[in-house]
């Protein structure tokens, strides 16, 4: 019952990295894909009836992640609770941005929640990377289950929430989520805006797959812990497989014909693939850890340690199934209803 927890959770929050991911990418790439105030309400218009939805995955993995490992939850939360309240500031700000937009026509006005929308789905981007980092890099757990991070920390032999190797991984999750979200928008939005989002994607796409490579030579020096455990897993390996034949079908689908609608598709969910195998993939190689420790191994929170009694387990799973297939229908019936693609209107409504 708790390695199925542990996986419903790992399996939540790369359901949100994927569906949330694509939207804090069209942030990332919004000023460049939009050169006008017109395209970037299209831009808007294609994350319009979905950005809200997404988010709720994160909260619904936070709610579970707290029912189930009601330990690592109270240990993590307190552990690092400025970069908590960073993530609730960002999260807010994006959504009056987009909501807000469309308050008054003036020109300046829409600029600069543009602005802001950029601003805070870039700096968003960054922090979900941070925070992945931290997890894969392990946090000072010692033999009280607590730890405190330094939000900053750059010096040889110092970790903190933001150092130089979660910044590292903040910097690839911006690029794989830029990338992500471009191919995004050139499925949906037509006309200049799906031309140039092709052309961005194409370029970042190159960007995201050495520095996915890179961020892995790094794992590998900060937490080598990780590849042993991963070639003592086989059943692991397949993951890493499916990131690599997913980054070639998006690169090969984004090549084609750019009228090609079938292959725009194929793109984004080849890219949809890439970002779910990385994080499915980690989350199956720390198994059954929840939380590293840097200072000694056996300081490790996992999931039987942190896990709440196995009734309550039993009856969230009762309760779990149901919700999720609601959920799922939710979301099939929204892009059901959203197929087509968007196009700059006059006044970017």
């Amino acid at each position: 019952m708790v390695a199925t927890w542990y996986f419903i959770v790992g399996g939540m929050l790369t359901a949100w990295a994927v569906l949330d991911g694509f939207d804090f990418g069209a942030g990332v790439v919004h000023f460049v894909v939009g050169e006008s105030e017109e395209e970037r309400g299209a831009v808007l218009a294609a994350i319009g009836p979905v950005w809200d939805g997404n988010e709720v995955w994160l909260v619904a993995a936070g709610g579970l992640f707290g029912f189930a490992f009601p330990h690592a939850y109270a240990a993590a939360l307190s552990g690092m609770y400025l970069p908590l309240f960073v993530v609730l500031w960002l999260l807010a700000l994006r959504g009056i941005a987009i909501e807000f937009r469309a308050v008054l026509p003036a020109p300046l006005w829409r600029q600069a929640w543009d602005g802001v929308f950029a601003f805070t789905s870039t700096i968003m981007a960054f922090v979900a990377g941070v925070t992945f980092g931290n997890v894969i890099r392990g946090v000072p757990l010692d033999d009280s289950g607590w730890f405190h991070l330094d939000l900053f920390a750059f010096g040889q032999g110092r970790i903190g929430a933001l150092d130089a190797y979660t910044s590292f991984v903040g910097l690839v999750a911006v690029a794989d989520l830029a990338a992500h979200g471009a191919t995004y928008l050139a499925w949906k939005t037509g006309g200049a805006v799906g031309e140039r989002s092709r052309a961005v994607a194409r370029r970042t796409w190159w960007v995201a797959w050495v520095l996915s490579a890179g961020v892995t030579v790094a794992t590998a020096l900060v937490r080598p812990a990780m590849f042993t455990s991963f070639a003592q897993r086989p059943w692991t390996w397949p993951l890493p497989a499916m990131a690599i034949a997913s980054a070639v079908v998006a690169g090969r689908a984004l090549a084609g014909d750019a009228g090609d609608a079938r292959r725009q598709r194929q793109a984004f969910l080849a890219s949809s693939a890439f970002i779910a195998s990385l994080v499915l993939a980690t989350a199956a190689v720390l198994y059954p850890v929840l939380l590293p420790s840097t200072i000694a191994p056996r300081f490790d929170l996992d999931a039987y340690a942190a896990a709440s009694g196995h009734a309550t387990l039993a009856l969230g799973l009762v309760w779990w199934v149901p919700a999720l297939g609601l959920a799922v229908a939710y979301v099939a019936n929204v892009f059901r209803s959203m197929r087509g693609k968007v196009v700059a209107t006059e006044h970017g409504d």
